[in-house]
Order: C-alpha cells, then sequence, then structure tokens
C-alpha cells in the first residue's frame, strides 16, 4: 500500500489497528508492550507496520480515545521499513532487530514453507540445485504441490529424477530433521534473500538471466532493449556468462579446474568459443587436454540444452568459488571484481 494512501477506520483491520497503536505510541509508551511480545508476535506486527502506509489523525483519536490529546498533535503516521527499523532500534538489541527486519523484508509467511510458497521457482530452484539431494526431496514435499512442480522443471533432469526417486521412497520425516532443515533455510537461503531483496533491480534481473537458457535469455533481453534500452544495458553488463570466464587468471582456471567435472566441462566447452576453450586446454596438462578433445569429438551432435546447463553449472562453481574467495571473478567488461 502507497504512502500516499490515506487509510480510514473502515479499512484497517485488527492488526492494522494494532500497527497504528505502536507507532503512535513511540518508544517512550510502547517499549513495555514490545519487551512483552514474542518473537512471532514482534515479526508479525511489524510487517504490519512496515506496510501500514498514511493513518489520519482523526482515525488514531477514534481508534485510542484515551490518547486523543497525544495523538491529536501527531498529524498523521507514516508506516515504513526505515520507521519501523528506527523504532525497533530503540527498543531491542541490534543482532534481533536485523533478523526481525530480514525476516519482514522477505517472503509473507508464518512458517517456512508457507515462506517457501511465496519465493519465485527460479529463485528456489537456483539455490535448491546445489543441495543435497535428500535435503531437496525433503523441501518438496513439504510446499505446495504446484510450486514444487513449477521448481522441480526447473532443475536439470538427472538431479530431477533424484529427487522424484528420493520422494518415492521417502519415510516419514522426522521432527529433529526438519527442525534442521528449516534452520539451514532460514540461515542460508531466507536471511540471504531477504538481503538480497535490498540489492539494485538490475542486479537481481541479472542474476535470474544468468540461469536462462541462450534463447530465453536472448529473447528477454531483446524484448526488453524494445522497452527500456538503458535497462537492457545495465543487466547485460552485470551479467556473467560462461564467456567471461576467460578473464580468469591461470591460477584461479586451475582452481576452478579441480572443482568441475570434466565430463560437463567437455560438454559446456562444446558450445563455447574457441578462446575460452583455449584457456581451459592452456591450463591442462597435455595428456588431459588430448583426453579431453578426444571425449568431446566422441560426444558427436549435443542439444544446446545440456550445454546451456553444464555452462551454467561451471559458471555456479565459479562463483562459489569466487564467494569463498579461492578465485577473483571480472565483470563483463573486465572493469571491476563482482562479489557473490
Amino acid at each position: 500500500m502507497s504512502d500516499s494512501t490515506i487509510l480510514t477506520v473502515e479499512e484497517l483491520d485488527e492488526g492494522g489497528k494494532a500497527a497504528a497503536l505502536m507507532l503512535a505510541l513511540g518508544e517512550e509508551h510502547g517499549q513495555v508492550i514490545w519487551e512483552r511480545l514474542d518473537d512471532e508476535e514482534i515479526k508479525e506486527l511489524s510487517l504490519t507496520m512496515s506496510s501500514l502506509g498514511s493513518v489520519d489523525a482523526t482515525v488514531i483519536e477514534e481508534l485510542f480515545v484515551k490518547f486523543a490529546n497525544d495523538v491529536s498533535s501527531i498529524g498523521s503516521l507514516t508506516g515504513s521499513f526505515d520507521n519501523t527499523e528506527r523504532l525497533l532500534g530503540r527498543m531491542l538489541s541490534e543482532d534481533r532487530v536485523g533478523q526481525i527486519m530480514d525476516e519482514i523484508r522477505g517472503p509473507a509467511g508464518r512458517t517456512m514453507w508457507d515462506k517457501l510458497g511465496n519465493v519465485n521457482e527460479v529463485v528456489l530452484a537456483t539455490y535448491l540445485k546445489n543441495e543435497y539431494p535428500q535435503t531437496v526431496a525433503v523441501i518438496l514435499s513439504k510446499i505446495k504441490a504446484e510450486h514444487a512442480a513449477a521448481v522441480i522443471s526447473i532443475l536439470p533432469d538427472d538431479f530431477a529424477m533424484e529427487i522424484v526417486m528420493r520422494m518415492l521412497r521417502m519415510e516419514p520425516v522426522q521432527k529433529d530433521i526438519l527442525d534442521k532443515v528449516e534452520r539451514t533455510l532460514h540461515s542460508e537461503f531466507m536471511n540471504n534473500l531477504a538481503r538480497t531483496s535490498r540489492k539494485d533491480r538490475h542486479e537481481t534481473i541479472a542474476d535470474i538471466f544468468n540461469f536462462l537458457d541462450r534463447s530465453s535469455e536472448a529473447r528477454f533481453l531483446t524484448s526488453l532493449e524494445d522497452k527500456n534500452r538503458e535497462s537492457a544495458e545495465k543487466i547485460r553488463a552485470l551479467m556473467f556468462t560462461f564467456e567471461d570466464l576467460q578473464k580468469l587468471d591461470p591460477a584461479s582456471v586451475q582452481t576452478l579446474l579441480r572443482g568441475i567435472d570434466k565430463d560437463r566441462l567437455g560438454l559446456a566447452m562444446k558450445g563455447a568459443s574457441d578462446k575460452i576453450r583455449d584457456m581451459f586446454f592452456s591450463n591442462m596438462s597435455e595428456r588431459a587436454a588430448k583426453i579431453l578433445k578426444e571425449d568431446m569429438e566422441a560426444m558427436g551432435a549435443v542439444r544446446l540444452k545440456d550445454v546451456d546447463e553444464s555452462q551454467m553449472e561451471i559458471v555456479t562453481i565459479a562463483k562459489g568459488l569466487a564467494d569463498s574467495g579461492e578465485i577473483i571473478l571480472t565483470d563483463s567488461k573486465g572493469e571491476e571484481e563482482l562479489v557473490y
């Protein structure tokens, strides 16, 4: 709801009334209430406050008659993420405020499985493709079937089939295992997702486009160029592709080679330029390069979809190594280091 919309008392549900009350009370009078709320209540109330918008003074007076003299001098209230964060920061520890704000900035839902149901399927699939198959099977068995179907259709075919087979064989999951999965999702995925939501929108789209197949990527970018050329150019500059790996230094290439399957590399290079092929071959032993070249020739014609999947897999591994500081990636223009 935009801040320019002035809410009437009829438009406020019980949660909205509570949020308006807490904003009106402020730090001095509200602290005693905040201290008696549990974490779930604080998260729910904070989420409502952050999206409340403007509340007219007459509504405040009607809701809180006994505080009319104090509240009427305020004029109006504007609920926003920043206002909510500042208010909580005066009463709660920095760590607790950060956790609560990350929660409410992330996808909506009271339980972890509700929240996952509101995560874009491409974003969720991108995260899950790097997890253990059994963990993914547990997660997909807990979310709505239609959302699970959308996610599994994006995962690589072999990995998706492994997930399906594990879900077929899966016994009822013990509570302690579910709790562990939920904690991992919260610490490694949801918190990162909430922080990512504050990134520049062009960065977010570039990250998503990185995982599209070649034809889809070209189609979206071409369409975007017709509608907003400036945004399309920004996104294209932020994207990191398989071909950008040719800017790696020799030490980084060798580190990457140790972390990738040579069969997948051969398949990825079937659709790569001569420059990036030469880069990988020159960083292998003569014997290893000869074997890989022979394997690539023996593959014959391959599906473009399989090539794209292999290239995306290797780019994902490279980003993981960059994130841990083992290699350095540069953007498509080679102008600056990218941090993932």
